[in-house]
């Protein structure tokens, strides 16, 4: 390539990755009047935001806890459980990482994340919705909610510290005997099952498709687009920069959506969080009989999700503590299917492998969203853990609004990087 070809291009603001977070921001910020470059070194959506279960959370006001009964740390020491599996070398290398997430999960840790949290949930499908309506990814919604299945009278009792926050809050819910979910949902056999349906969350049939048809929607718009590791950004006079395919970038300001990779990029620059990561897995299948599901299904108990989807129904695994880049464990998909193949006849696999996937997660389970506290020009929108999809347009549009010097929408202490700051 020529040294012409090659010239530097300039914007007002570089979205370093292309998952939901990083094309929602680019999108708002485009919205704002601003030019924006977005970076990726792969096709926009194509990580974690490509496998997860598709649902745009209503609710959601307790975090995840470490599992803390003896039979259930039994099980998953001996690769049993299908709600949590481990590498013990990972788990030893994460223990102060763990004891901050255990910490979190006391009662005042709890009280904290759900009134952090309950604002940007409140808006979380309104956000999504005026997304897909601006850029006519409104055919991938589905507006039946989605549905918590208990096996146990134990576990639902204990899920209901979760409905007392639904009822604080404001958010509707059904609880359900196994007659009324066979009534919701005919495909699952619900005998002995307890259910609760969240009715005012969403879902979607294709996660990818509807970030592609976000981020084609920023490209239709004016955004450029440029292939490039973003981990390898430099600060330059007046702003950031990166060397692409196509030549260089540079921006005044530079947004870090690089989910599960951002540490990747800041620990370079000298800027430190307590970024861990949860691998996940997830396998489609063609449902035997004709069975099939109206809205996701979630088995509380064994940590998977069924989601219907345009490639069949979507196994969604619980969470995998292993290293980030380590190679995939083939039995953890194994094991789950076994477990759903409980309550529907799942059929034959429509991959050749599962797919796998990182979820970037900080230990009070909340995102990083706001200005770097050590780079003036550097902005941060990062560690969604669970939640990438359901708050990525919600923090997106936080903070474009922050970078743009307006008044945001929402308070944005509660996500401040300031909270980890030492």
């Amino acid at each position: 390539m020529t040294a012409k070809n090659r010239q530097m291009q300039s914007f007002d603001v570089m979205v370093l990755g292309a998952g939901i977070v990083g094309v929602s921001t680019a999108l708002h910020l485009q919205r704002l009047g601003l030019s924006v470059a977005l970076i990726d070194r792969k096709h926009p959506g194509e990580e974690a935001s490509f496998g997860n279960a598709g649902i745009v959370q209503r609710n959601g006001f307790v975090p995840h806890a470490v599992p803390t009964q003896p039979l259930k740390l039994l099980g998953i020491l001996f690769g049993r459980s299908s709600a949590v599996s481990l590498d013990i070398a990972t788990v030893f290398r994460l223990l102060p990482w763990l004891r901050q997430f255990h910490a979190a999960g006391s009662a005042r840790g709890v009280e904290a994340y759900s009134r952090a949290v309950a604002p940007f949930r409140a808006f979380a499908v309104e956000e999504h919705l005026d997304l897909a309506h601006a850029t006519n990814a409104e055919r991938f919604y589905r507006h039946g909610g989605w549905l918590h299945l208990y096996r146990s009278e134990t576990a639902f009792q204990e899920g209901d510290f979760e409905r007392q926050y639904a009822r604080v809050f404001g958010v509707a819910y059904r609880e359900l005997s196994a007659g009324d979910i066979g009534s919701l949902e005919p495909a699952l056999s619900a005998q002995g099952l307890r259910g609760v349906h969240w009715p005012e969350s969403c879902s979607v049939s294709n996660p990818g498709a509807v970030i592609d048809t976000f981020w084609r929607h920023f490209i239709y718009e004016g955004g450029g687009y440029f292939r490039a590791d973003a981990r390898k950004v430099k600060q330059e006079s007046g702003g950031w920069q990166v060397e692409g395919e196509l030549g260089t970038v540079f921006a005044r300001q530079a947004v870090v959506a690089l989910g599960a990779w951002s540490m990747d990029l800041l620990e370079r620059l000298g800027e430190s969080y307590p970024l861990a990561v949860k691998r996940g897995y997830h396998m489609h299948y063609r449902p035997l009989s004709g069975a099939s599901l109206s809205r996701p299904v979630v088995d509380v108990e064994n940590g998977f999700a069924l989601t219907p989807t345009d490639n069949g129904i979507r196994l969604t695994t619980g969470v995998e503590l292993a290293e980030r880049d380590a190679p995939p464990n083939p039995a953890i998909i194994k094991l789950a299917k076994r477990r759903a193949e409980e309550l529907i006849p799942l059929g034959r696999a429509l991959q050749d492998q599962p797919w796998m996937g990182s979820r970037p997660c900080l230990p009070d389970s909340l995102p990083v969203v706001g200005p770097s506290v050590k780079f003036p020009g550097l902005w941060l929108n990062f560690g969604h853990g669970h939640d990438g999809f359901t708050l990525g347009p919600v923090t997106g549009r936080l903070l474009a609004s922050m970078i743009a010097g307006k008044q945001p929408f929402l308070d944005p202490a509660g996500l401040s990087p300031l909270r980890f700051a030492t």
